[in-house]
């Protein structure tokens, strides 16, 4: 009977100690894959930061280049405006003084 206990004993220490075994390989390898996926998220995460720059940039630039270009035709139209006016007033000059 001794034996038997015995037996059965030694063999559920090697059988834990096989398992045991793998199962740390295979932990490992799950530790591995979670850092690399890690790594991975992160380094998408800065190539989308810098491409959200990079487009607000751009954004900021083509909204300064209308501001712009709306200024300039907003004052080219002021001015014709007053050569306009100006015209208009010179024409009732010279049709009330009779000329």
């Amino acid at each position: 009977m001794k034996k038997l206990i015995f037996s059965t004993a030694i063999l559920l220490a090697l059988s834990l100690s096989f398992t045991s075994c793998r199962d740390t390989k295979k932990t490992e390898e799950a530790q591995d894959a979670v850092e690399q996926a890690a790594e991975a998220v992160g380094d998408a995460a800065e190539e989308a930061a810098a491409d959200v720059e990079e487009a607000a940039k751009e954004v900021v630039e083509k909204a300064a280049d209308a501001v712009e270009e709306t200024a300039k035709e907003a004052t080219e139209a002021a001015g014709e405006a007053v050569d306009k006016a100006a015209e208009a007033a010179k024409d009732k000059i010279k049709e009330t003084s009779g000329h």
